[in-house]
């Protein structure tokens, strides 16, 4: 006997994040193809996390300031967190569904590092 488990149908709007060492960050969270390829282009900072859904890689041009990426499986389990000042292109990863952004030093801060599981409340 084999049992799924179902999948959220991620949509564009807000939640909150539970970290290890943090719960209730505010999320904002991108699933349209509008709002991932908008992402954080043009603003000055984040308060809390962006969730892009579905998303392998990312990139930082035109953006103003430093961030924290993370990128998650299908199960929101951490598979790698790297900081990406602006201007650079981040290598895709295959096992990512989803990558979670944040601003400089909020992953560590959060206690997001590879294995984590993350969870998500809409």
């Amino acid at each position: 006997m084999t049992t799924t488990r179902r999948r959220p149908k991620w949509r564009n709007g807000t939640g909150s994040l539970t970290a290890p060492e943090a719960a209730g960050i505010p999320l904002e969270i991108a699933a349209s193809y509008a709002r991932r390829a908008r992402g954080l282009l043009g603003r000055a900072g984040l308060e809390g996390a962006l969730l892009i859904t579905p998303c392998a890689s990312v990139h930082t041009f035109r953006m103003r300031f430093t961030i924290d990426v993370a990128y998650l499986d299908r199960d929101l389990n951490v598979l790698a967190v790297r900081t990406m000042r602006p201007g650079r292109l981040g290598l895709p990863r295959l096992r990512a569904r989803s990558v979670l952004e944040a601003e400089a030093g909020a992953m560590e801060r959060w206690g997001i590092r590879p294995g984590t599981r993350l969870s998500v409340h809409p």
